[in-house]
C-alpha cells in the first residue's frame, strides 16, 4: 500500500512511452525535405526582416520613364508598369504575406486550443455548444466566409485579418477537443486522477504535453494554407491597399499586363508557391518528429 501512495509517479513513466524521446532536431535536419522547407522558410523571413538592409531600392519609388526594364544589375528582376524595382517589392511584400500569415495562425491556434480545450475538459452542455458552432461555421467554405466577413468590414488588411481568424479557428478546435478526449482515457492519465490530482495540473502536466505534437504540425500546414487565402483575398483587392507592396495585389496589379510583361504575375506566383511549399515541407518533416505514433 505504501507503494500505492506513491503511484502519481505512473503517469510520469508511461509518458515516455506515449512520446519517445528522440534527438527531435537532428531527426528534423537527416530529413532532406524538412530541412529544405526549414531553410527556404528561413531565407524568406530572414530577407523580410531585414528588407531595409537587402533591398536594392525603395518600392515605392517610382520612375516612369524606365517601366518594364530587363534585368540588369541596376534592377535584378526588372521593373513593373510604373517603373518600380521588382525584386525590391517581392522583399518588401514578403514582410506583409508572411508576417500576416504566421500572425493569422498565432491567432487562431490560440482560439482553438482554447476552444477545444474547453470543449474536451468540460463535456456537458457547454461541450455541446461550443462544438455546435463549429459545426456551423464549418458547414460553409472557409474562404467564402472569409470574403463575405471582410466584404463587410471594408477592405484593408486588419479587416482581411479579422475575417481569416473568425472562420479558420474551427479546424483547430475540432481537432483538440478530439485530442483532449482521447487523452483524458490513457491509463497515465487516469491514475493521476486516481490519485487526487487537481484537474488543472492533469491537464498541464499530463494531458496537453502530449497533444501539442499534431498540434504544431497543423498549424505549420495551415499557415500555408493561410498564405494561399490572403494572397487570394488580396488579389481580389480586399487585403492591402496600393501602394503597399504585397504578392497577391502583385497579382492583381500585373494581371492586366499579362500579354506584356508576364514576369509581373511570374515573380510573386513563384513567390508564394516557394513559401507555401516551404510551411508544407516543414509540416511534414515536424509530423515525423512529433508523431509519436508514425514510424520512420
Amino acid at each position: 500500500m505504501a507503494d500505492a501512495a506513491l503511484t502519481p509517479s505512473a503517469p510520469e513513466r508511461q509518458i515516455p512511452a506515449l512520446l519517445p524521446r528522440r534527438p527531435m532536431l537532428r531527426h528534423l535536419v537527416s530529413d532532406r525535405t524538412a530541412l529544405a522547407g526549414l531553410l527556404l522558410l528561413i531565407l524568406m523571413f530572414t530577407a523580410a526582416a531585414a528588407a531595409p538592409l537587402v533591398a536594392p531600392r525603395d518600392p515605392h519609388e517610382q520612375d516612369v520613364a524606365n517601366r518594364y526594364a530587363p534585368v540588369s544589375i541596376e534592377h535584378p528582376l526588372g521593373t513593373d508598369n510604373l517603373g518600380r524595382d521588382e525584386l525590391s517589392r517581392l522583399i518588401y511584400g514578403a514582410r506583409v504575406s508572411l508576417f500576416t500569415s504566421l500572425g493569422v495562425g498565432v491567432a487562431i491556434l490560440a482560439i482553438g486550443m482554447v476552444v477545444g480545450s474547453i470543449a474536451g475538459f468540460a463535456g456537458g452542455i457547454l461541450d455541446g455548444l461550443l462544438m455546435r458552432i463549429v459545426d456551423v461555421l464549418l458547414a460553409f467554405p472557409s474562404l467564402l466566409l472569409a470574403l463575405a466577413i471582410t466584404g463587410m468590414l471594408g477592405p484593408g488588411l486588419l479587416h482581411l485579418m479579422i475575417g481569416m481568424v473568425a472562420v479558420w479557428w474551427t479546424d483547430y478546435a475540432r481537432m483538440m477537443r478530439g485530442l483532449v478526449l482521447s487523452m483524458r482515457e490513457r491509463p497515465f492519465v487516469e491514475s493521476a486522477q486516481a490519485v487526487g490530482l487537481p484537474g488543472r495540473l492533469v491537464a498541464i502536466r499530463h494531458v496537453l504535453p502530449n497533444i501539442v505534437g499534431p498540434v504544431i504540425v497543423l498549424g505549420t500546414l495551415q499557415t500555408g494554407r493561410l498564405l494561399l487565402a490572403l494572397s487570394a483575398l488580396s488579389f481580389l483587392g480586399l487585403g492591402v491597399q496600393p501602394p503597399t507592396a504585397e504578392w497577391g495585389a502583385m497579382l492583381s496589379e500585373g494581371q492586366q499586363y499579362l500579354a506584356s510583361a508576364p514576369q509581373l504575375m511570374v515573380y510573386p506566383g513563384i513567390a508564394i508557391t516557394l513559401a507555401a511549399l516551404g510551411f508544407n515541407l516543414l509540416g511534414d518533416g515536424l509530423r515525423d518528429v512529433l508523431d509519436p505514433t508514425m514510424e520512420n
